[in-house]
């Protein structure tokens, strides 16, 4: 059965929606809104933090500046090395060691004209600023900006005060920082005058010199306290630059400087225009009266330590006879440059002492004392060659053996072994005098063998204060053990003191902080009879006068005596006078000690003991004062 058909429907649409719009509505008038107010409590809040963590900040630099800082208590008053001064015979300073401090100088005692220098210079603004000057600091950079360079500095006096007595030189940001925080708790706890017056006691003055009194002593030998206007303008001007502006090394050098520091003074007022051109004028600097006793001054101070225990401040009063030190170095230097330039010859030493005293008046250990400080005439261990028989012939005296005696100087073989006599012609038998004289070697040996062998003649040297090391055999009668020039000088001496051995010395007296303390007496060991002693002179006297030390003898003198001496392959040339002693010494005979050579013992040409060396003897005694 169909089925009725179902009747056609249409899909169902959604009714569309239509917003509605509500008509615009007319804008209402603006009100202009008003400002916010800021309360006053955020500020003082704010300002309040500020303060607390700019505190805070300052306390944790000032505690990293601070935490390592020296006890102020102990800086001030901390100790030092002792001071030791060294003055030749005349009370001229010739050498300084350690920290060298004069008398406590209190400001009213110094010259006026002495801190007027010093501020001119140093810190015009001394009276003004409290420790740290900005104006200064300003003035310093400008002036090293359009220079170009580093020409000022703006540290105040209190500064350096802080840097000497508590800090390191060191460059660094975070030292100069703590030179300020020093500065300002100096400046609160001292006073201008205080201030200045511990910088003029503490302040470095070139040469070991702590001080005003101190450098015035070394540069002027003068206190502190007696210092002219041109020697303040000296002093003042050192702190800048003190080993390059030392008056003693750089004389120029100082005293260019203190013609800028008489323009500072004049400049603030401190002196009249006038006044600064007559201190230029009149200064004097005398020029170092030695260029190489520091040789001497270096054997002089060897065993200070242990003859003076303690910390007190020295002055040692010396031998050194700058006249006779002077002659030394000149007549040393001329025959250096000359004919010992021409014989290959480029050291030498020379010692001049008193045969009664020890005294030590003279000493040149080398050539140039800046270029080597090794001391020839005391470190240096040579052969002495035939300036030795001395000591040779005199064991043979003892042995009961006369100068008249007699001695072959024929050819001689020990084992293989012939020494030679040069240029000397063989005589058959000569006297001991006739042997010394002209330094015949196989009549030293021989006469070795009479005096007791070479044993015996060790026994001798070591008396007359030779250690060696000698060998044990005959070549002892050449001189072919091992001496210093100055023992071989000392060991000369008997033969022109009685007999009796002085000590090699140069103290004469010695202060510790102003009080005498004792420096040492001579002492005088016998170490032959005096009868020997003059025999032997005798003998030297020979050698001097018709021997080969011939060129020894000045026209005119008498009674010098002497020997020479030769190693093998010409590497040593000695000569060992004795002569009265010249005018201004004591004592009453005078033993200079020469020695030619070189350092790593190279020959020179020909070059005997009986040539440049008694030539060398000779200039210096005539040039001597007498």
């Amino acid at each position: 059965m169909a089925r009725p058909a179902r009747p056609r429907t249409t899909p169902r649409v959604a009714p569309r929606i239509v917003p509605r719009v509500e008509p615009p509505r007319a804008a209402a008038p603006s009100r202009p809104e008003a400002p916010r107010r800021r309360s006053p409590l955020r500020w003082l809040r704010r300002l309040f933090l500020l303060s607390i963590w700019g505190a805070l900040a300052l306390g944790a630099a000032l505690l990293v500046l601070t935490w390592d800082l020296p006890r102020t208590d102990i800086a001030l008053s901390q100790t030092r090395r002792a001071g030791v001064t060294l003055e030749a015979s005349n009370g001229a300073v010739i050498a300084t060691s350690g920290d060298v401090h004069g008398e406590v100088v209190r400001l009213r005692a110094l010259p006026a004209h002495l801190p007027a220098a010093l501020l001119a210079i140093e810190d015009r603004r001394f009276r003004q600023h409290y420790g740290i000057d900005p104006i200064g600091i300003a003035r310093a950079a400008w002036v090293n900006w359009s220079s170009g360079q580093i020409s000022q500095g703006g540290s105040t006096l209190t500064q350096q005060l802080a840097k000497n007595l508590f800090l390191t030189p060191e460059r660094s940001f975070r030292r100069k920082a703590q030179e300020a925080v020093m500065a300002l708790w100096l400046e609160w706890h001292f006073s201008k005058d205080e201030l200045l017056e511990i910088y003029l006691n503490r302040v470095y003055l070139g040469g070991g010199a702590f001080g005003v009194d101190a450098a015035a002593r070394l540069y002027f030998g003068i206190p502190a306290t007696r210092l002219n206007l041109w020697q303040s303008a000296i002093l003042a001007g050192l702190p800048k630059a003190p080993s390059r502006l030392n008056p003693r090394t750089a004389p120029d050098a100082a005293a260019g400087r203190a013609a800028e520091v008489l323009a500072a003074m004049v400049d603030v007022g401190s002196i009249t225009q006038r006044e600064a051109t007559l201190a230029a004028e009149s200064i004097r600097l005398a020029t170092r009266p030695s260029r190489d006793s520091g040789w001497f001054a270096d054997w002089a101070l060897d065993d200070v330590i242990a003859r003076f225990p303690g910390n007190a401040d020295l002055v040692l009063r010396t031998s050194l006879d700058l006249r006779v030190q002077a002659v030394v170095e000149a007549r040393l230097e001329a025959l250096l440059s000359g004919p010992g330039a021409r014989a290959g010859v480029g050291q030498g030493a020379v010692v001049v002492m008193e045969a009664e005293t020890g005294l030590v008046r003279a000493m040149a250990g080398g050539r140039d004392y800046r270029t080597s400080q090794f001391n020839r005439a005391t470190q240096a261990r040579r052969q002495p060659g035939s300036a030795f028989k001395p000591f040779v012939f005199l064991a043979a005296l003892e042995a009961g053996m006369t100068p008249e005696d007699t001695v072959s100087d024929a050819p001689i073989n020990l084992g293989g072994w012939r020494p030679g006599n040069g240029g000397w012609r063989a005589q058959g038998q000569i006297t001991l005098e006739e042997a010394l004289a002209h330094s015949v070697n196989t009549a030293a040996v021989r006469v070795l063998a009479r005096g007791g062998g070479a044993r015996t003649v060790t026994e001798v040297a070591q008396r007359f204060g030779l250690p060696g090391p000698f060998p044990r055999d005959a070549t002892l009668a050449l001189g072919t053990g091992e001496v210093t020039l100055i023992d071989l000088v000392a060991a000369f001496a008997p033969f022109a003191n009685g007999g009796l051995l002085p000590e090699p010395r140069g103290l004469v007296t010695a202060r510790a902080d102003g009080q005498a303390v004792p420096a040492g007496r001579p002492t005088l060991l016998r170490v032959t009879t005096p009868e020997r002693a003059a025999a032997l002179r005798g003998m030297l006297e020979s050698v001097v006068a018709r021997g080969t030390g011939r060129a020894a003898q000045p026209p005119g003198f008498r009674a010098v005596a002497g020997k020479t001496g030769t190693t093998q392959d010409f590497r040593d040339a000695w000569f060992i006078g004795l002569t009265p002693a010249p005018r201004g010494m004591s004592g009453g005979a005078l033993v200079m000690g020469v020695w030619l050579g070189n350092d790593d013992a190279t020959p020179m040409a020909d070059v005997r003991g009986g040539t440049l060396p008694a030539r060398l003897f000779r200039d210096i005694l005539e040039a001597l004062p007498q």
